[in-house]
């Protein structure tokens, strides 16, 4: 099999979050940082014959990238890339290595809060948190609005960059921490539970994240 490129993009993604990763058969690929607060899941093109692991997903994606459009054949315990001049054998690992995620998905509650999130404001809460080196970003509820912020909770004086998402008929500070954030690019529907869990699902995709909030988050106050 050959590897599309949505799904080297995913994988990339998924790199970030977690290092190692649990592939299943099928187009289904799910991931889980080692803290256990992100979980992510993604069907991509690609249809993997075989369970395999990889402890080391960017070396795994370095090797495919140092050829042109790699076949990829699966053995017991090694998998080969390929092209018309080149060959390079990559050894899977035990899952017990690494931190896998849940057979199922989170069972999600009844979220209070919900919102559209543009690729360009996520883009530009991302930049700002860089540029201002906050170390937390919260869904804030004030004054009839919703408002993403760059805080630091820790530091009431702290620089804070916001961008307006929508009304609001509620108070709450939902805060995440920044390096969370792990979305690929595009536009999610977003929902947001006060019992601390978050779901980001790609629209138009079947891309989705699920993200613990802070002890610092607070609903109705």
């Amino acid at each position: 099999m050959k590897l599309n490129e949505q799904t080297i993009a995913v994988l990339k993604n998924f790199s970030e979050i977690n290092q190692s990763l649990e592939f299943k058969t099928g187009n289904l690929l799910r991931t889980v940082s080692p803290q256990k607060n992100i979980l992510a899941s993604a069907e991509v093109p690609d249809k993997f014959p075989v369970e395999f692991s990889v402890y080391e997903l960017n070396k795994f994606l370095g090797v495919h990238g140092l050829m042109t459009n790699p076949e990829l054949e699966f053995h017991e315990k090694h998998l080969t890339f390929s092209d018309s001049i080149r060959e390079a054998g990559y050894v899977y690992c035990e899952t017990s290595m690494f931190v896998t995620p849940p057979e199922k998905d989170i069972s999600f509650p009844d979220p209070e809060i919900k919102f559209d999130l543009t690729e360009t404001d996520l883009e530009n809460i991302m930049k700002a948190a860089s540029v201002l080196d906050t170390p937390e970003i919260a869904v804030i509820g004030h004054d009839g609005k919703i408002k993403l912020v760059t805080i630091d909770t820790a530091n009431a004086s702290s620089d804070t960059f916001s961008v307006e998402l929508g009304d609001t008929s509620d108070a709450y500070r939902m805060v995440f921490k920044t390096e969370n954030f792990k979305m690929m690019k595009g536009n999610y529907e977003v929902a947001i539970s006060s019992k601390g869990i978050s779901h980001f699902k790609l629209k138009g995709g079947n891309l989705q994240y699920w993200i613990a909030t802070e002890a610092t988050s607070n609903y109705g106050s």
